[in-house]
């Protein structure tokens, strides 16, 4: 049970890592919690769901339990959710920058948007579950006490995927460097010559886009529905917390461990406990080590 719980967290982690890195980049670059982030998960998983039923699921290929439609309809909802997140900061959260609102004023529109996001969503879709496909799937035995869903398999590559592109980009692309500057020192950024506006957009989407793929993942291995997003916004700030905000290794270790840790503690406790683990987690890396496992101390 050990080794099934072991891999049922890898997978989990690496939903809650993609989650954790466009909450990392907004605390690190917009310097306040967006908790409009979590809804931005559930926003992706209707949006996926609304375009599969305009094209269909596709036909099971590959031993998975959906086609290729799927993907690109996760792919296309990712990218409007990015593009309705930067919408957001728009209409929400630049005007009050421009006001010089302080962090605390940005949390709080972050909280009235998400309420107003996940209101409009149950509005148009109600409280009831949705499934992107009503294929079954047996698990794989992979050894003695460890079984894998083929899902399992292609979200965790696929996630592993997305977090090797975004690294690369923040890496070598020219946009990148200057996320990773305005992430150090935004007012140095600003005096290099740095189109902060431009980088704000950047990391908008990018946050929107990565929020989005993990909830669609999310959904495609048990269900769909309006509490999604809010059901692991403690988990993904655990992660990127945990992780040490700003840096993307540490948002995919952050996630890795928060998932692991919540599947070996159904082991011992009721599923009833399992959101007490993350925040069991947060509370231990806040008190023990503020920066995070892989973040830098602040000077």
């Amino acid at each position: 049970m050990i080794l099934q719980a072991l891999v049922d967290g890898v997978f989990t982690g690496a939903i809650i890592s993609l989650g954790a890195i466009g909450l990392s980049l907004t605390l690190q670059i917009m310097r306040f919690a967006n908790f409009a982030h979590a809804e931005f998960m559930t926003l992706g998983g209707y949006l996926a769901l609304a375009i599969v039923w305009m094209i269909g699921p596709g036909s099971p290929t590959l031993g998975l339990t959906f086609g290729w439609q799927l993907l690109v309809a996760a792919l296309l909802a990712s990218a409007l959710a990015g593009l309705m997140a930067w919408g957001l900061d728009l209409l929400v959260f630049r005007p009050l920058r421009r006001q010089g609102a302080a962090s605390l004023v940005l949390v709080f529109a972050a909280f009235g948007a998400a309420l107003v996001l996940r209101h409009v969503l149950v509005l148009i879709w109600g409280h009831e579950s949705y499934f992107y496909t009503r294929e079954l799937q047996m698990g794989v035995m992979i050894m003695p006490g460890m079984r894998v869903m083929p899902d399992q398999v292609f979200i965790l590559a696929l996630a592993v995927l997305l977090m090797v592109v975004l690294h690369l980009f923040l890496t070598f692309h020219r946009t990148g460097i200057a996320m990773r500057a305005m992430a150090e020192s935004p007012a140095l950024s600003q005096v290099c010559g740095i189109r902060v506006d431009s980088v704000m957009r950047t990391t908008w989407i990018i946050s929107g886009f990565m929020a989005a793929m993990a909830g669609v993942f999310s959904a495609l291995t048990p269900q769909l529905h309006p509490e999604l997003g809010s059901n692991m916004l403690l988990s993904v700030f655990a992660a990127a917390i945990f992780g040490g905000v700003g840096s993307l290794p540490g948002a995919v270790l952050g996630g890795l461990l928060v998932g692991i840790s919540e599947n070996l503690f159904l082991l011992v406790a009721d599923p009833g406990y399992k959101p007490a683990m993350p925040f069991l987690l947060l509370l231990a890396v806040l008190c023990l080590r503020p920066q995070g496992l892989l973040g830098e101390r602040s000077s």
